[in-house]
C-alpha cells in the first residue's frame, strides 16, 4: 500500500542512468516538515522509514512530526513508533529455533483451520550457518577438514531442516557452513548501504530505493553500522515478528553523539581503540540509546575500523553505534565488489537526502556527547570477566596479580606451578591455555589480520615458537580473509605457531573453543588452577570461553599472538621478553611489533575486489558436504519424534483464536534471587553440557552419548534440552543456595519451598508446575546483559516463570520477555531484592496486572515472608508499548501474530 504522504516527499533520482522512485526528506521539510536538516543521521534512517510506511494505522502523521522535533526535545519524549527493517539476519544458533516456531506456526495455522502457506516471510531473511564449528582438532594442517567433518556428523538434523526451511519458505536464504561468520558476511556481501525492491505502486516497474536496515538474532547485528546500515539485535521472537510483516514497536530513542578525532598512534590497533570506546561508553551509560560517530577522526577511518567499534554495540549497551555514509563507505562498497549501479545508487541517495557526510558537514544535533582523541588510545585488553574491563598492556600484569586477590581468591598461590602428565612442562595460575584469532569483532579487519600475520612472520623469523601448553586457533570471519593471508605469504608463519584455520564461523567467542588436551585439563582441575584466554573476540563473560578457564581476555589479534609466544599473564609484554630467539638472545615485543606502514602496504597489495567477487560468487551454494544433504520438500515440517535436535515446541498447545484475559500473579515462589549483571549466558548457557546436569541427563536417557551432547547453542531446536539448561550455567550463583560455611553454591541449583530441599533449578520448576504454583525470579542491576538470546525468555517461560523482577533490564531481553508473555517488572527508587530482606522462602503476589494494564504502570507486590509478615513493594511493570501490551495479553508475540494471520 502506498504511504499516505501527508508531507509530499515522494519523489525519483538518477542513478547510473536508472531513475528510482524514494521518500525526500529534504522535500518533506519543504512542505512543513521543519528542522529535519539537524537529526541526527541514524534518526534520518527512522524518519525515512516513517514517511515511506505512513498509513494512518501503525505510523501516522504525528509520530511523523514528533520524530523531527527530537530536534527540540533530543529523545528526552517517550513517544512510540513502528519500524519496519527492510530484512532479517539471523545464525544458527538463534536461527534455528526460529525456523522450529515457523514450522510450528505452520502446523498450528492448520490446527486454527487456517491457510499454513500464510506464514512465510514477508521480508527478505538470511541464515548463515556459522555458530556450529568447534575447534577439537587445532594446531595442525588437518584441522579445518577434521573440524568441518565432525560439524556435519554432529549437526546432520539441523543442517536437514535449515535446508528444509529454505526449500519451504519463501524469502528465505541459507548460507551454508564454512563460508564465514553472519555479521562479516552481512558486511562484506548481503548489505548494500541503499536497498532497493519493485516499487508496488509503480506500473512501470522501476524500483523504490531506500536506506538499507535490518534487525538480526545476534546482539552483534550492529557491526553493519559501520557501513551506514542500522541494524541491531533482537530476540528471535521479535525477528519473527519483523519477518511475518509485523512492525517493530520501539521508543523514539536518544542519540548520544561520539566525537573522534586525530588518529591511532603507532603500535595501537582497531581494537585498543574499541576497548577504550567500549569502556567510555559504558561508563557514560548508553544502555537504550543509539550512538552515532561524528568529527574529523572520521575523515581517514577506513570502514573495518568503524565495523569493529559498531561490531561492540552490546558490549558498551547502546542500541546501535551508527557511522554515516561518505567517501570511505564508497571505498568500501568498491573494494568489497558491489556493482557499480548499486555504488552510484548509494553515493547520488545519501546527497539527495542529506544523509552524506564530509569535512564540511555540520555537527548534527544530539542528546549528548563525549569525545575522544585518538591519538590517546594506547595498547589495552579487557578481562578478566567483562568486556569493558579495559586494562592497559602494560598493567595486564598487575592486573591479573589483583584479580588473584580480589576475583579468584588465591593470591598465596600465584607463584605455585603443578605438573602436567606426561608433558615436559609444568602449568600455573595465568597461564594463556587458549589463544584464539576469532569472533567477527576482529576477523573482519585487515589491519588486525594482517599486523597479526607480519608479527607471526617476524615471531618464526627470530625462532620464537608458541609455547607447549597453549590451545592456539584461527578462525577467519569470512573465506576472504583466509584467502589474502595466504595470497601475502603469512599464514605459513601462523601456520608454524600453531594459528592453523580451524574453520570459519564463530568459535571460541561463543565458547565453541573445544576441549582443551586432557593433561592440561586434568592439571588445572586437579589443582584448582586459574587458567587464562585470550581471544580476539567481543565477549569474555565468565564460564563462557571454556569450563577450565576463569581469566579470559579480549585483545586484539597480533597481542593474541603475543600472547601465545609468551604463554602468560603474568609476563608483562611490553618489558618482558617473549622467548629467547634462536640466536639465543631475548625477543621482545617492539622487535616483532610490525609498523602501521608495513600493514597498510600489505593490504594494499592484497586485498582486492576481485578476491572479494570471487569467493562470493556462489555463497549460497555450499561445499560438496552441503550439496549431499538430503530433505523432502513438503509446506509443513515430517517431525521425528526421537530428534535430539529438532522438536516441535508446546507454544501452541490449546490455543484458541481469542486469548484468556490476563490475571494477577497468586501466591508465587521465588525461583532464584540473583545479584547485578546476570547475561544471558547465565541464564542460557551456549556451551558444554555436563553429564551430570538435567540436560545431560536426558540426553543419556535418548542414547546420546556425552561425546556427542554436542553444546547447548546448537540443541536450540530442542525445547527439552533447552528449559533443562535454563539457570544452568557452572558459574550462575542463586543467592538462596548457600554451603555450610555460608557460600554461595555455583550452578543451576535452588531451594524448593517450602521444605527447603536442594535441587536443580529444572527441577524445582518442575515440581512447582505439578502443584500448579507460579513462578517469580529477583535479580538486580542489568539483568540479561549479552547476546540476544531467545532462549533465556523461552527457558523462562517454559519453567513457569510469569514474571521477573529487577533493578534495571537490558534492552533486548527486557523485550524477550514480553515476547514470551513473562512480565518485566523493575524496583521504584533504591529498592532492591537485598534492601528488602528476600531470603527466597517467601510467597509472592502481584497485583495490578488484571484489568486495564497499561505501559509502564506501577503495580503491587504484596510479599509474605516464611513467619507470615508482609510487606508491599510498588514495582514498574516495563512492558513498554501498546503493541508489547497486545503481545503480553495474548501470551507471546507469537500467538499475537498466529492469531491475526488466521483471523
Amino acid at each position: 500500500m502506498a504511504s499516505i504522504d501527508s508531507f509530499k516527499s515522494r519523489q525519483t533520482l538518477q542513478a547510473a542512468g536508472k531513475t528510482y522512485t524514494y521518500y525526500s526528506i529534504p522535500e518533506a521539510e519543504k512542505n512543513g516538515l521543519a528542522n529535519s536538516t539537524a537529526l541526527p543521521f541514524s534518526m534520518k534512517v527512522i524518519l525515512e522509514n516513517l514517511l515511506r510506511y505512513e498509513d494512518d494505522r501503525s505510523v501516522r502523521k504525528g509520530d511523523i512530526e514528533a520524530t523531527v522535533a527530537w530536534v527540540d526535545n533530543r529523545g528526552k519524549t517517550e513517544t512510540e513508533i513502528a519500524f519496519r527493517p527492510s530484512r532479517v539476519l539471523m545464525q544458527d544458533f538463534t536461527g534455528v529455533p526460529a525456523v522450529v516456531d515457523l514450522a510450528a506456526m505452520r502446523d498450528a495455522m492448520v490446527a486454527l483451520g487456517g491457510d499454513p502457506q500464510k506464514i512465510n516471510p514477508l521480508v527478505p531473511v538470511d541464515l548463515v550457518i556459522d555458530h556450529s564449528v568447534i575447534v577439537d582438532e587445532f594446531g595442525t594442517p588437518k584441522a579445518l577438514a577434521d573440524n568441518v567433518a565432525l560439524e556435519y556428523e554432529r549437526n546432520g538434523e539441523r543442517y536437514t531442516f535449515l535446508k528444509w526451511g529454505q526449500s519451504a519458505f519463501d524469502n528465505f536464504s541459507v548460507v551454508p557452513p564454512g563460508t564465514g561468520i553472519c555479521h562479516q558476511v552481512n558486511l562484506e556481501y548481503l548489505s548494500q548501504t541503499v536497498w532497493t525492491k519493485r516499487d508496488p505502486d509503480a506500473s512501470d516497474g522501476s524500483e523504490i530505493a531506500y536506506p538499507d536496515s535490518l534487525v538480526g538474532t545476534d546482539s552483534h547485528t550492529t557491526m553493519v553500522n559501520g557501513m551506514a546500515v542500522l541494524g541491531w539485535g533482537v530476540g528471535g521472537i521479535e525477528a519473527e515478528a519483523a519477518m511475518l510483516g509485523q512492525p517493530l514497536s520501539m521508543l523514539i530513542p536518544e542519540v548520544v553523539g561520539f566525537k573522534l578525532s586525530g588518529k591511532l598512534p603507532e603500535g595501537t590497533t582497531a581494537t585498543d581503540l574499541v576497548l577504550t570506546v567500549t569502556q567510555m561508553l559504558r561508563k557514560k551509560g548508553v544502555v537504550g540509546k543509539f550512538v552515532e560517530f561524528y568529527g574529523p577522526g572520521l575523515d581517514e577511518m577506513a570502514v573495518a575500523d568503524r565495523a569493529t567499534i559498531s561490531n561492540m554495540a552490546p558490549e558498551y549497551g547502546a542500541t546501535c553505534g551508527f557511522f554515516p555514509i561518505d567517501s570511505k563507505t564508497i571505498d568500501f562498497l568498491k573494494v568489497t565488489g558491489r556493482t557499480d549501479e548499486r555504488i552510484a545508487l548509494v553515493e547520488a541517495y545519501a546527497k539527495a537526502q542529506g544523509m552524506w557526510r564530509d569535512a564540511q558537514t555540520p555537527d548534527p544535533v544530539f542528546t549528548d556527547t563525549l569525545a575522544l582523541d585518538m591519538g590517546d588510545v594506547r595498547p589495552s585488553l579487557a578481562g578478566p570477566k567483562r568486556p569493558q574491563d579495559r586494562v592497559l598492556l602494560d598493567a595486564a600484569k598487575p592486573g591479573f596479580a589483583g584479580s588473584m586477590e580480589t576475583e579468584f581468591r588465591k593470591a598465596a598461590d600465584i607463584a605455585k606451578r603443578y605438573p602436567v602428565e606426561g608433558a615436559n612442562y609444568d602449568i600455573g595460575h595465568g597461564d594463556v591455555v587458549i589463544a584464539a584469532i576469532t569472533s567477527c569483532t576482529n576477523t573482519s579487519n585487515p589491519s588486525v589480520m594482517i599486523g597479526a600475520g607480519l608479527l607471526a612472520r617476524n615471531a618464526v623469523a627470530k625462532g620464537l615458537r608458541s609455547k607447549p601448553w597453549v590451545k592456539t586457533s584461527l578462525a577467519p570471519g569470512s573465506q576472504v580473509v583466509a584467502e589474502y593471508l595466504e595470497k601475502a605469504g603469512l599464514q605459513q608463519p601462523l601456520d608454524a605457531l600453531g594459528f592453523n584455520l580451524v574453520g570459519f564461523g564463530c568459535t571460541t567467542c561463543i565458547g565453541n573453543s573445544g576441549p582443551l588436551p586432557a593433561a592440561i585439563s586434568k592439571a588445572i582441575n586437579d589443582n584448582d588452577v586459574v587458567a587464562a584466554a585470550v581471544l580476539s573476540g567481543n565477549r569474555n563473560f565468565e564460564g563462557r570461553v571454556n569450563p577450565d578457564v576463569r581469566a579470559n581476555y579480549l585483545a586484539s589479534p597480533p597481542l593474541v599472538v603475543a600472547y601465545a609466544l609468551a604463554g602468560s599473564m603474568q609476563i608483562d609484554i611490553t618489558t618482558e621478553p617473549l622467548g629467547t630467539g634462536s640466536d639465543g638472545q631475548p625477543v621482545y615485543l617492539k622487535d616483532i611489533w610490525p609498523t602501521t606502514a608495513e600493514v597498510a602496504q600489505f593490504i594494499e597489495a592484497n586485498i582486492t575486489s576481485a578476491l572479494f567477487k570471487s569467493r562470493y560468487a556462489d555463497v549460497f551454494t555450499g561445499d560438496a558436504n552441503w550439496q549431499g544433504v538430503e530433505v523432502t520438500e513438503a509446506e509443513t515440517f515430517a517431525w521425528n519424534g526421537g530428534s535430539t535436535y529438532v522438536q516441535n515446541p508446546p507454544y501452541f498447545e490449546g490455543m484458541q483464536k481469542e486469548p484468556a484475559p490476563i490475571t494477577d500473579i497468586q501466591d508465587a515462589r521465588i525461583l532464584g534471587l540473583f545479584l547485578d549483571s546476570i547475561t544471558t549466558d547465565h541464564i542460557s548457557p551456549a556451551g558444554n553440557i555436563r553429564a551430570a546436569s538435567p540436560a545431560g541427563a536426558y540426553l543419556q536417557e535418548h542414547q546420546v552419548r556425552v561425546q556427542d551432547f554436542n553444546q547447548y547453542g546448537t540443541r536450540r531446536g530442542n525445547h527439552q534440552v533447552m528449559m533443562r539448561g535454563t539457570f544452568a550455567n557452572i558459574r550462575i550463583k542463586n543467592q538462596m543456595v548457600r554451603d555450610p560455611a555460608g557460600q554461595v553454591v555455583e550452578g543451576g541449583w535452588t531451594l524448593f519451598q517450602p521444605s527447603g530441599e536442594q535441587m536443580y533449578i529444572y527441577d524445582a520448576a518442575q515440581r512447582y508446575a505439578e502443584a500448579g504454583t507460579p513462578l517469580v525470579v529477583f535479580a538486580g542491576k542489568e539483568y540479561g546483559t549479552g547476546s540476544s538470546r531467545d532462549w533465556a525468555a523461552k527457558g523462562t517461560k517454559l519453567l513457569g516463570v510469569r514474571a521477573v523482577v529487577a533493578e534495571s533490564f537490558e534492552r533486548i531481553h527486557r523485550s524477550n520477555l514480553v515476547g514470551m508473555g513473562v512480565v518485566p517488572l523493575v524496583f521504584q527508587g533504591e529498592t532492591s531484592w537485598a534492601s528488602l530482606g528476600l531470603k527466597g522462602d517467601e510467597t509472592v503476589t502481584i497485583k495490578g496486572l488484571a484489568g486495564e494494564l497499561k505501559p509502564r504502570q506501577t503495580l503491587t507486590a504484596e510479599i509474605t515472608a516464611a513467619d507470615g509478615t508482609k510487606q508491599e513493594v510498588p514495582l514498574t511493570c516495563r512492558i513498554d508499548t501498546l503493541d508489547e501490551l497486545e503481545y503480553f495479553r495474548n501470551g507471546g508475540i507469537l500467538p499475537y501474530v498466529l492469531r491475526s494471520l488466521a483471523a
